[in-house]
This record gives C-alpha cells, structure tokens and sequence, in this order.
C-alpha cells in the first residue's frame, strides 16, 4: 500500500495522541512500527492498550487516517480509513476487493498521468488508470479507475464523448494548440460561413491524428518522432462527429460543442475546419463536458476529492448491464471462470455479483456465458 512520507504520518500520530488526550480516553501506547520503510514511503501501525469501548477512539482514528484491527492501530490515510471504517471492511479486505470509479473534472495545467499519480497516493494503490487523455490545456471529465476497477477501462473509454473547444483562425501550430509553435500563418477570408462549415463536419471521416500524440507507429510514439524532428507517415482513424454547434463567435475567434466518438482528436478536427475555411486554426481552449453518461456537472475537483469531499462509483453502477446476484451452487463455478450456460438470455454481457461482492463478468458466447473478467 502506498502511504504518506515519514515526517507526515508522524504528524497525524501526534495529533491523534493529542486528541485522544482531549478525550480522556483511556489509552496507552506501546513503541510505534515502522514497517517496510523506504525513502519516501513509509508504513505505520502502534500496538496499543485500551481501557474504554472501542467505539470511543475509532472516530477520532477516522478523522487523522488510522484504523485498528486486533489492538494495533495502523495508518492509512484519511481516505482509506473512511473507507475502511464505514464500510466495516479489515485492510486485507480493502486491499484485496476495493473497486472504484471516480468522476473527476480535470483542471488546466495537469496532465491525465499526474492526476493518475495523485489519485494513487490518496487512495493507496498503484493500480489506478484512466479514460480519455486530457492534455495539460483541456480539462473537464477524466473518468478514473481504482484498484479492480482498472479492468473495465476499455469499455468507459469506448464511449462518445461532448466537448467545448475555443479556436483562433490566422495560424496553425505545431501542436495544433496554443501551446506549440506558430508553424504557419494565414489571412482570415473576410467573408466565411462558420456555421455551414461546422455543420459540413456533422460526418463520419478519416482523420489524420496529430503528430503531437501518443499514438504508436513502428514502435514508438509519434511525439517521439516530431521532438527529434523525424519525418513520418501519420496514420488516419475513422471517426464520427455526431453533434457539432457554434456556440459563439468574434472578429478571428470561435467557440463550438461537438459530440464526438472514441479517438476523435478535436485538434485535428480545428484544423481540418480552419482548412476548409480557406486558412488556419489552432485550438485555444478545450473542456470536455461529457463521456458517455457522465456528465461534468456530476464530477469532482482534485480537490474535493483530497478534502473527502466526493462520490465514488461501483462497477455495477457504471456499467449497463444486467446484474444477476448467483446462488451458492454457482459461486464456484463463476469465480474459478468456467463457461455455464446462458439461462437468462443474456444478449451482450451480464455482471455477478453474490452477497453484494462482484464476482465476475461475462458474455455471450453462442448458447454459453464465458468468462470476460474475473474479479474473485
């Protein structure tokens, strides 16, 4: 488990002890652990002698990220003890089945990985993933996955995603962003039609993707080519562009929202617009509204999220497939992954789960159910 640095954990026990002697809670502290330590990490745990109802310390071991479990008191972090507390779980228990969900608003200036690497030192777990690179200038809706909730990220990330764009004509970077480099430079017509130009777009096209980005080609990623300033061939993906609207528009300055279908680079699409108007366009700004069902209005900040101010989503309630709760005589069957017969007329994938734990996913297979992810 990940946990806090050694000076900070040492900060929560001393204000745990404090609160504690507050409460004139009979306690006595043996000599802490420091189990594992490294550098930079750290794990903590105090055998400890308690003299009252248990139920008198455990909020404040809330409240400064501890847990007790057979008379030791092991730190956690404020997060996982929440967790772990209300949902009545030991640490195997939260370490072993924890799944999550989060809806997150990316802010400017963070890339999806560093959210990842913050997400993953909250919750305490290196298995964190997510759905959708934002690039540092966009931001809006990053669906992001915790612990066994990182196996269904291939099914959140096909779905359509809603985006705002801010574009700027005249110019075109090497980007296709504000970020890059003016690479070239155009007169804007001092007569364009805006809204039938977006609308011509309202199509499924093959688009060339952005040499600026992570997409591989003969092994290595194709910023890697344009940063040692390689010539390459950049492959073409279809995609759908389902809604397209102008929302607002100025002198050499728009603002549009598009509906748009899985790997669809709206930067591209900028400059395949910019193209069609007879100049260039760079993207400005990019918020990303919506993916799939989630919708930003439903998400939370970073910083709710570091503040335990926030909701986390189970993978039965994001998925929408039908939820069967199996009986006993199928448990064993289910969890070691064997292929069963298809009873309920399952059509594409079914989820099942037993006494409320998820045990697996399957799909349809002929007249079979076969195992699509495992989760005992």
């Amino acid at each position: 488990m990940i946990l806090k640095n050694k000076e900070e954990v040492q900060l929560h026990f001393k204000q745990l002890q404090d609160a504690i002697g507050k409460e004139n809670i009979p306690v006595f502290f043996q000599e802490p652990i420091l189990e594992k330590q490294t550098k930079y990490k750290t794990s903590f745990s105090v055998n400890i002698d308690l003299k009252a109802d248990k139920k008198l310390i455990i909020p404040i071991l809330k409240k400064y990220g501890f847990i007790l479990e057979d008379n030791k008191i092991i730190y956690v972090g404020e997060i996982p003890a929440k967790i772990i507390i209300e949902n009545n779980l030991t640490l195997e228990e939260y370490l072993n089945d924890f799944q999550a969900i989060l809806y997150l608003n990316k802010k400017k200036g963070m890339t999806s990985f560093d959210v990842v690497n913050e997400i993953s030192n909250i919750f305490g777990f290196k298995r964190v993933g997510h759905t959708g690179t934002l690039d540092p200038l966009a931001e809006g809706v990053l669906l992001v996955t915790i612990n066994k909730a990182t196996k269904i990220g291939e099914l959140l990330t096909a779905e359509d995603k809603e985006y705002i764009a801010e574009v700027e004509l005249g110019y075109e970077t090497d980007t296709y962003d504000s970020t890059g480099t003016i690479t070239k430079e155009k007169e804007v017509p001092k007569t364009i039609n805006l809204e039938q130009t977006l609308n011509s777009f309202k199509k499924t096209y093959l688009q060339e993707v952005p040499i600026y980005s992570a997409i591989k080609v003969n092994g290595k990623k194709l910023y890697e080519y344009a940063r040692k300033n390689e010539s390459v061939e950049l492959p073409k993906k279809e995609v759908t562009i389902k809604e397209i609207s102008l929302l607002n528009k100025k002198e050499n300055s728009f603002t549009f929202k598009a509906l748009v279908t899985k790997g669809c680079y709206i930067r591209s699409l900028i400059r395949d617009i910019g193209l069609e108007l007879n100049t260039y366009a760079t993207m400005t700004g990019l918020t990303r509204t919506k993916q799939g069902k989630v919708d930003i209005s439903n998400t939370n900040t970073l910083e709710e999220i570091k503040n335990n101010q926030f909701k986390y989503y189970k993978i039965e309630e994001v998925l929408d497939y039908p939820i069967i709760n199996i009986p006993e005589e199928l448990l064993k069957m289910i969890s070691n992954g064997m292929k069963i017969p298809n009873n309920w007329h399952i059509e594409d994938k079914v989820i099942f789960t037993h006494n409320q734990k998820l045990i697996g996913i399957y799909q349809v297979q002929d007249n079979y159910l076969k195992v699509w992810k495992n989760f005992n």
